[in-house]
């Protein structure tokens, strides 16, 4: 039974990723500001960290086979003031030195390192793009979110000079009933409106979190997975699109489209209207190649599995 190391493990995606490991047999430590804790089938410890100082529990190194790295501060929780701009950063880089660091000073037998980035490496849409995708040899855009993704992966790439397998996922935006844009796009909803961010025009590069999740699974097991692979869905969609998809999977025909305008977004959220306007198509062909098979290719069959699921557990959306 394999040992996964993970970083940001009480955040959205880890707390799901986590329980997917167990499902699948593996022993979890789940990295945390507090030490000691045990689940109670024995399945999930928790080490301490303090990315602060760059210190981690020796043990926790010594006794993972595989490193997960998802630690950062969420993106879109904040207005991006200078200071949330610079802790954002921050928060991965930092991280990031910690486990390198830990890497060189502590024996392992770490086998690979899977880290979490960003399909905010990538700028807007251009004409090539919209017909073939962003693959992974683009450069990073040189705007705040492509930049922060360039420094994030950077940061982790020395562990490959320690001899581990290094692959990074660039992750799109992530549908899950526990938080994230879904969350957003749903308030909306409750009162009938379907809102169209501006244009309405702009893809998005979506993925389920369970596809996330088996992802991040299948990097672990696959021996031949280096370097960036695009964690994204087979069939991005314009906002429009996703927007009525998820209004008729709520509503049924009840909904009103309301567009909120650029200008309103860009009073709204600052310097954040420009990753919610911009279009951004993704290619993940790289990923296929591995083998890696979808569950949910598409928003409709990816919305009726999350808003079903919800209902049966609450009986209401």
């Amino acid at each position: 039974m394999a040992t996964v190391l993970i970083t940001g493990g009480t955040g959205m995606v880890g707390r799901h990723l986590t329980q997917k490991l167990i499902e699948r047999g593996y022993k979890v430590i789940v990295l945390s500001r507090k030490s000691g804790a045990i689940s109670p089938q024995g399945a999930v410890s928790f080490a301490k960290w303090d990315v602060e100082n760059q210190t981690i529990e020796p043990e926790a190194i010594a006794k993972a086979d595989y490193i997960i790295h998802l630690a950062g501060a969420g993106v879109a929780d904040k207005r991006w003031s200078v200071q949330r701009k610079k802790e954002i950063v921050n928060s991965r880089t930092q991280s990031s030195a910690i486990i390198v660091k830990a890497l060189k000073e502590v024996p392992n037998h770490v086998k690979a390192v899977v880290s979490a980035s960003a399909i905010g490496w990538y700028g807007p849409d251009t004409t090539e793009s919209l017909h073939t995708g962003f693959i992974e040899n683009a450069k990073a855009d040189t705007a705040y979110l492509g930049n922060t993704c360039k420094l994030w992966e950077e940061s982790i790439e020395p562990v490959i000079a320690l001899g581990k397998r290094l692959a990074k996922l660039r992750i799109g935006i992530v549908f899950s009933n526990d938080g994230g844009a879904l969350t957003e796009f749903k308030k909306p909803l409750h009162a009938g409106l379907a809102t169209i961010m501006g244009s309405g025009k702009q893809i998005v590069s979506w993925i389920h979190i369970d596809d996330l999740c088996r992802m991040f699974i299948h990097a672990i097991e696959h021996d031949e997975m280096n370097g960036a692979y695009n964690a994204v869905s087979t069939n991005p969609v314009t906002n429009k699109q996703l927007i009525m998809a998820l209004a008729k999977q709520m509503c049924g025909h009840i909904f009103i489209p309301v567009t909120v305008p650029a200008f309103v977004l860009k009073i709204m959220l600052g310097e954040m209207s420009i990753e919610v306007l911009k279009s951004a198509n993704v290619n993940n062909d790289k990923m296929r190649s591995t083998g890696f098979d979808f569950l949910y290719p598409n928003v409709e069959a990816a919305f009726e599995n999350l808003l079903g699921t919800q209902m049966t557990r609450s009986g209401r959306i």
